[in-house]
């Protein structure tokens, strides 16, 4: 004979405090559920909707400089550091979590070109308008101690740009041509030129790390291997490119900021045409840096805005903009992926939250839950009209949302315009040009 005893486990249904939440036994059959979905959908359209209502993205302003901030560089070893240089010749070094400022110091006459951090993070290079080449310790000289460099080297020409190789002893500087400099030597070990009158940014490839690619004045973007004696290739855009960063996951791609208000991802094995062209900002793109992750990256621009597009993604997730802000010049991705610094023209150096809806400082295991729970919602449902009219809406400054209005209707009128040409000319005389080819003139190699 069988006897069916029905077994009940107290753990399964006791708290183990007082402060604990109920247990609740619950059946996870579809068929028992018949209105998950509908469920799910409003869970989804309230986390989108409170993901707006939290987006308070500004986190601290530092201020102290007294000219506009020209240049910034990550500390590459420690998280809280930060180092700033401005127009008129003065650095400063920031600790990013007391808000403050550790250390000022007059490093060169005139403007601040370009700085940089040693992979070991022992000490940072300087170039200036005063033809200099400087290298600074990192931690402050002692009680009594001048502010000297460890190292000075005097240039022919001006410096425009510096970055420093990976993981040896040797950096790269731009100006009338790229030098490449050992750290231990007063005279570049290797000039790359190729009949362009001056460059405007150089920077090492963090992966394959013999690569360095630079900006020029005649808009192009060169490509040099270190191990080479001439440059390996060059493509001429349309417009100048300000600056350019390479994606730190993905050895072949960079991201250019170009002059025409877009941003141009490459694959630089294939530079005939960029593999995305990024558009939103409605003036000059001046700085562009990726996030450590190589998934994202982010865009200051002369319209005084900051935005975060996806790496493959055409147009912004995000834009960034304050009342005070003017044209904001340099940009930097913290190196832990959860913040945005920039520098602007009025003088400050402002840091953001990456993600704007964030809530920082530590989660308890039940938000963090919650939040996890709610994100997948979002994603779920990302397509659906309304969710997806929530999370893409933002307020933009009347100024900028009258000039990307404007922009489409002038983009709208040229198509329009080539779309009738077409219509009247003898078949296949006009050819239909992508987006992506129109603005690549030429390769050279």
């Amino acid at each position: 004979m069988k006897v069916k005893v029905i077994a009940r486990n107290p753990d399964d249904y006791v708290r183990e405090t007082k402060l604990d939440i109920q247990r609740v036994p619950r059946n996870y059959d579809p068929s028992l559920h018949p209105f998950e979905v509908s469920r799910e959908y409003t869970r989804a359209l309230n986390a989108t909707k409170l993901e707006r209502v939290f987006a308070k993205p500004f986190v601290a302003s530092l201020d102290g400089h007294r000219d506009g901030v020209n240049c910034m560089a990550k500390h590459a070893k420690s998280l809280s550091t930060l180092l700033s240089g401005s127009c008129d010749g003065e650095v400063k070094v920031w600790n990013l979590s007391k808000h403050e400022c550790v250390r000022t110091f007059q490093a060169h006459e005139g403007f601040v070109r370009g700085m940089v951090v040693r992979f070991c993070g022992t000490s940072f290079f300087t170039v200036g308008d005063d033809k200099t080449i400087k290298q600074w310790k990192m931690e402050s000289p002692g009680y009594g101690e001048e502010e000297e460099p460890i190292n000075t080297i005097l240039g022919k020409t001006v410096y425009t740009g510096l970055d420093h190789h990976q993981n040896d002893p040797v950096f790269a500087t731009c100006g009338q041509q790229v030098d490449i400099w050992d750290e231990q030597r007063s005279s570049p070990i290797r000039s790359f030129t190729w009949g362009v009158d001056s460059f405007s940014s150089v920077h090492f490839n963090p992966v394959e790390t013999e690569l360095l690619a630079s900006c020029a004045s005649d808009r192009s973007i060169v490509l040099y291997d270190m191990r080479e004696s001439t440059p390996l290739k060059k493509v001429i855009m349309t417009m100048r490119s300000n600056t350019l960063s390479w994606n730190p996951m993905e050895a072949y791609y960079f991201t250019c900021a170009n002059e025409d208000y877009n941003l141009y991802t490459y694959d630089m094995r294939y530079l005939a045409k960029p593999i995305m062209v990024h558009m939103d900002h409605v003036s000059a793109v001046l700085d562009v840096d990726y996030a450590p992750t190589g998934k994202e990256f982010v865009s200051a621009s002369f319209d005084k805005t900051i935005r975060i597009f996806a790496k493959d993604g055409g147009h912004s997730r995000e834009v960034y903009h304050t009342k005070r802000m003017q044209h904001v010049i340099c940009i930097k991705w913290s190196a832990d992926n959860k913040y945005i610094l920039s520098g602007s023209d009025e003088m400050n150096i402002r840091l953001w939250k990456a993600n704007a809806a964030e809530k920082l400082g530590v989660l308890a295991p039940r938000e963090r839950e919650a939040a996890n729970y709610s994100q997948k919602l979002k994603e779920k449902f990302q397509h659906h009209p309304q969710i997806r009219r929530i999370a893409r809406h933002r307020h933009l400054p009347k100024t900028i949302y009258h000039q990307t209005k404007e922009l489409r209707i002038m983009k709208e009128a040229r198509r329009r315009k080539e779309r009738n040409v077409r219509k009247h000319s003898k078949p296949g005389s006009v050819p239909v040009v992508s987006e992506k080819e129109k603005h690549v003139v030429t390769v050279v190699k």
